[in-house]
């Protein structure tokens, strides 16, 4: 892959194989964001799971204390008094079987979350091909499949992130934006790991966290040590 000069450049700053400290590391990953937009600071996390065992799945949702620094689309997929109570606790987006061909049919998909109540699941689950690979699916343990629609909706609007193992058992979150301060930075990494080592399943044996990397959206990457964060 070719990479720019502002790549290169930030490469020979540092070590690319030595492992920091939490704090030294997101010093790093804020230098390397060198883009003239806003980058977004993600976290990539290489677990020992394997995701082909069902105990060893992981996946969640923790409400970053910062947020994200990315305003989040809700849509809503509810009837009646739940409708209404979606829309007055801010959703961008709230309705029912009526969406369905807008998203199937015209390929809509103008939003970033998807929350649903479990009486809607069934009208949902139709939509489980074009949703499912996006990460879209609602899900209980992530808590987008709930009556509490307010309660869902204004955690997701406050930095509500979920994370998943992908195929290759890592798991990739985003923790805030190159412009957040280190201490918010560090406060929203800290809180993901609280809940990542939390997640840790019962049945696994052998080391969870194999790797940590810090990385902007168009910089390098920057080693972080597992050893404090487990």
């Amino acid at each position: 892959m070719k990479r720019g000069k502002n790549y290169k450049a930030s490469i020979e700053t540092y070590d690319k194989s030595e492992a920091m400290d939490v704090e030294a590391a997101i010093a790093q990953v804020k230098k390397n964001a060198k883009a003239k937009f806003d980058e977004t600071i993600e976290v990539h996390i290489r677990t020992g799971c394997d995701g082909r065992h069902a105990e060893q799945q992981i996946r969640g949702a923790v409400v970053l204390p910062h947020g994200t620094g990315k305003s989040v689309r809700v849509l809503v997929f509810a009837k009646g008094p739940k409708a209404d109570e979606a829309t007055e606790a801010g959703a961008d987006f709230v309705g029912a079987d009526e969406l369905i061909p807008k998203i199937q049919n015209e390929g809509w998909l103008d939003f970033d979350v998807v929350v649903a109540t479990p009486d809607m699941m069934g009208v949902v689950g139709r939509l489980g091909r074009v949703l499912g690979p996006k990460g879209l699916m609602p899900n209980p343990k992530a808590g987008t499949v709930t009556m509490d629609v307010t309660k869902a909706v204004n955690d997701i609007k406050a930095g509500k992130i979920e994370y998943r193992l992908d195929k290759s058992n890592i798991i990739h979150v985003p923790i805030g934006k190159a412009s957040f301060s280190e201490d918010k930075l560090n406060d929203n990494f800290q809180t993901l790991m609280d809940a990542i080592n939390k997640a840790k399943p019962a049945s696994l044996k052998g080391q969870y966290l194999k790797s940590i990397t810090l990385a902007p959206t168009m910089g390098p990457g920057v080693k972080v040590s597992t050893v404090k964060v487990q």
